[in-house]
């Protein structure tokens, strides 16, 4: 058997384990839409008005959808990596010619899918809602690779978090304190012009704040301050930076997987 059809196998099964998990399925698109109502139908933005949601609404399409390409893949993987070392399943996987970073891949490729979907339908709901428009433009494709990328990231991410936590419980509750913090304070919905000038370098450190940026640069290019607003300045400013951390973060997590319990 060829490496793809390892990979292929394996991400068959997960996406059968996954769809047969309702409350996975369900949560993974209801906390991304509740954030939208709330955010976006509820307390709506206040352009001009000061204070937080005083920008355009198409200004806040990246958090929205940083939600989902978060949390998602944060626990999913995570928790994966948990069930499967309280099952000894890795004890068997170490007999079968499937290597861990051919294990991550799958469920990579897994969560991209399921994790395109949702951002798709978070992305119409945010517009629906909220009334921001997209500039409809070539350029406005970027979103994909982005979305991948990012989700490439925090799978890598998620698998270290699973292999050092001590069980499901575990997993749950880390990515919930690393994400929450993510999500609020890399340039999403709370902007640098509201936080003290001393944080603003451990913004920038954020994986989530290129994510935030090129998404922003893409559908609202006048919340960037881009030195080239361009499709190739986008992805050299945005698109390379979280590229280089995704590998990074893959390669730590496929290394960090258990290879027996």
């Amino acid at each position: 058997m060829s490496r793809i059809d390892r990979v292929r196998a394996e991400a068959t099964a997960s996406a059968r384990s996954f769809l047969r998990r309702k409350t996975a399925m369900f949560f993974t698109f209801f906390f991304p839409v509740i954030l939208v109502v709330i955010f976006g139908a509820l307390v709506r933005t206040r352009p001009g008005g000061g204070g937080l949601f005083a920008q355009p609404a198409a200004y806040y399409v990246p958090g929205y959808l940083g939600t989902v390409v978060l949390f998602t893949p944060l626990s999913r993987v995570g928790s994966e990596i948990a069930r499967h070392r309280d099952g000894n399943r890795f004890e068997k996987l170490a007999t079968t010619p499937l290597t861990r970073a051919d294990w991550l891949l799958a469920h990579t490729a897994v969560n991209v899918g399921v994790i395109g979907v949702a951002a798709a339908l978070i992305l119409a709901l945010t517009l629906l809602l909220t009334g921001a428009t997209l500039p409809l433009t070539p350029t406005l494709l970027l979103l994909v690779p982005f979305v991948v990328v990012d989700v490439v990231l925090f799978c890598g991410f998620g698998a270290v978090l699973g292999s050092l936590a001590d069980s499901q419980d575990g997993v749950i509750a880390a990515s919930n304190t690393i994400a929450l913090p993510l999500l609020f304070l890399s340039d999403t919905f709370v902007g640098p012009e509201l936080l003290p000038s001393w944080f603003l370098p451990a913004m920038n450190l954020s994986p989530l704040t290129y994510f935030a940026r090129g998404v922003r640069a893409v559908v609202y290019p006048a919340g960037v301050a881009a030195a080239d607003p361009s499709a190739l300045g986008i992805v050299a400013d945005y698109g390379v930076p979280l590229a280089a951390l995704a590998a990074l973060f893959f390669a730590a997590g496929a290394y960090a997987i258990p290879r027996t319990d």
